[in-house]
């Protein structure tokens, strides 16, 4: 009687574990907030974390890195680049598992079947240049892993709008579909478009926000597009710092295509470019339209500066 009376009061005082959480204003669970914890639930267990293990020992399992984005940033150009290194492993397609709900809704243990097999020493990254601007992606990416490396690829706002628009376009010509001039995406009313998606996508600061909510910044390396399309060499060395890899992509990996006007890659004596869609040439702006662009992201872009403690070399126009 004694033993039962003793396991009763137990039970009454056991302490309740509380999962930790991100340091932002406790609100009340919504709806979707309990779908996205039971989607996890379902594959969070520690032995559902690697899938398919070969006899050769490696294995399909979650990334560690995810390159976040920014869309028309040089997501691709850093994948091939960082692919140069032994230690990664890299899914070839964009997975879109966090930010499409179709892809969500099926889970981890589907999220892990679209990773490459790895060997337990090596690094899984995969790609999804769409996450950075999209506002639900951080909150499920720490509910998956609070310690994933971010690395995001950020060229100057104005040159990445012109990017968006020119993939847009080329797309729309290959199916000799009709397409609206970039003047009229860029101004309404005579001044800019704030409406125009491809604006909103180089408000760095915006989303970089959303991202500081739930990851430390120095869990998110952020790589100069810019510098990366001059000389590539010197950003890869801080990704390989960032991810902690020895040392083993160098500068003979580099050499560059005078024909296509960019970088291209050289490995165990084979070489490769990237495909003949990344690099092309911009539409021609008018130079007072390009100004209004600058002096547009002028303020947006010192916000970023001071929120990530670092500058680029953008176009900065104000207007006297």
């Amino acid at each position: 009687m004694a033993a039962f009376l003793l396991g009763a009061v137990l039970l009454i005082v056991q302490p309740q574990i509380v999962p930790s959480r991100p340091a932002i204003n406790s609100k009340p669970e919504s709806s979707s907030q309990s779908v996205q914890r039971e989607l996890l639930k379902r594959t969070s267990q520690k032995n559902d974390f690697k899938e398919n293990i070969h006899s050769n020992g490696s294995c399909q399992q979650l990334p560690q890195t995810i390159i976040i984005g920014v869309r028309k940033g040089g997501t691709r150009a850093l994948l091939e680049m960082l692919s140069l290194h032994p230690d990664i492993a890299a899914a070839e397609s964009e997975v879109h598992f966090f930010d499409w709900e179709d892809h969500y809704k099926n889970g981890l243990k589907w999220y892990i079947s679209q990773m490459p097999f790895s060997y337990p020493h090596q690094i899984t990254v995969e790609k999804t240049p769409a996450y950075f601007t999209s506002p639900k992606v951080p909150e499920r990416v720490y509910s998956m892993n609070q310690s994933m490396r971010l690395l995001l690829i950020l060229r100057d706002p104005s040159e990445r709008v012109l990017s968006d628009y020119t993939q847009v376009f080329y797309n729309h010509m290959q199916k000799h579909k009709p397409y609206p001039s970039i003047e009229q995406f860029l101004i309404k009313d005579g001044e800019v478009n704030v409406d125009y998606k491809a604006i909103n996508r180089s408000l760095y600061y915006i989303h970089m926000q959303n991202w500081l909510k739930y990851f430390p910044l120095d869990h998110i390396h952020i790589v100069d597009g810019d510098k990366l399309i001059k000389d590539p060499f010197p950003e890869i060395e801080k990704v390989e710092r960032f991810l902690k890899l020895s040392p083993q992509i160098n500068a003979s990996n580099f050499y560059f295509n005078k024909t296509k006007g960019f970088y291209c890659l050289r490995d165990s004596g084979r070489e490769r470019c990237l495909h003949e869609s990344k690099g092309r040439a911009h539409p021609q702006v008018d130079t007072w339209l390009l100004e209004k662009l600058h002096a547009y992201f002028h303020e947006p872009n010192k916000k970023f500066f001071e929120l990530v403690g670092r500058t680029f070399d953008w176009h900065s126009f104000v207007a006297s």
